[in-house]
């Protein structure tokens, strides 16, 4: 059985560990609130950007941009995978890597080469572990950033595809779907399609007039709107970092106040059977004196 003084011990440290975790957790509830808002504002203009995008596809030829320019055989997949650059936010990160991991594994055996651009430490870390190759990585920016980090990775993909490095790019994300719940997300970007991603209810159509000709706007909307959706990827990942580490850190928390209350019963246990010793040698050397 451990000392007392062995038990008092892990029960400061646990103590300690509580403070920390706490701490964390507000830490993580503060900058969500700024991520959260970030995200809520961006949303509704990332979405309608894809519907008008797509629509405006379905009215042009492919042949008006190259970015509109289905490869007739997939060589090179690119994958954007969108990462933390921290930890502590429980199983997020492993979600995130597990979902473009299994699709990276799907391109390479229908005989296709898989290449990453990685935006976050925890996803450039275990991607160039394997044997699919890093095209490019922007680590320690996901604590702080703002359009400029899109629109390099934006460029990046944006030169890959017309220099025929990528046939078709990939965004992974995590999308921040409440406090509970962050989904990871796989989007194309390139080529970009033609049909509108999510079906709309019956009854409700859109018709968006262009001025000046569909042309003459692709070359402006195009890249902009390969940016525009890398950079909603980050506001997504970015809230769904925050919200996850809040979660795992009120579930820390809460593990520890559980491990400080066996602990202490294990301490009380404890100090019951050594006085309940010394008790027994007392009244034993007591019956010894009276013999």
């Amino acid at each position: 059985m451990a000392s007392l003084r062995d038990v008092k011990q892990k029960i400061g440290a646990v103590k300690k560990t509580k403070q920390i975790t706490k701490a964390m957790y507000m830490v993580a509830s503060a900058k969500l609130r700024g991520a959260q808002a970030r995200i809520e504002r961006f949303r509704p203009y990332a979405d309608k950007f894809y519907d008008m995008l797509a629509d405006l596809a379905a009215k042009a030829e492919e042949s008006a941009h190259p970015l509109l320019e289905s490869r007739a055989e997939i060589k090179t997949v690119g994958i954007v995978l969108i990462t933390s650059d921290r930890g502590l936010c429980g199983s997020f990160n492993t979600n995130l890597l597990n979902i473009s991991l299994k699709f990276a594994k799907e391109k390479a055996a229908e005989g296709k080469k898989v290449k990453f651009i990685c935006v976050g430490k925890k996803g450039r870390n275990a991607v160039r572990k394997l044997e699919y190759e890093l095209s490019s990585t922007h680590v320690d920016k996901m604590g702080a950033f703002d359009f400029s980090l899109a629109n390099t990775v934006g460029m990046e993909i944006i030169n890959g595809y017309l220099s025929a490095e990528f046939d078709e790019v990939i965004i992974a994300f995590g999308q921040f779907v409440s406090m509970a719940r962050q989904t990871p997300v796989l989007r194309k970007v390139l080529p970009i399609a033609a049909e509108t991603p999510a079906e709309k209810p019956a009854g409700m159509s859109s018709e968006y007039i262009y001025e000046p000709a569909v042309e003459g706007l692709l070359a402006e909307l195009l890249p902009r709107f390969i940016k525009v959706q890398v950079y909603r990827g980050m506001l997504d990942t970015s809230a769904s970092e925050h919200a996850a580490r809040m979660s795992s850190m009120d579930n820390a928390t809460r593990a520890c106040d559980d491990m400080v209350d066996s602990l202490t019963l294990v301490y009380n246990k404890t100090r019951q059977s050594t006085i309940t010793k010394e008790l027994m040698d007392i009244v034993g050397g007591a019956e010894a004196l009276k013999g």
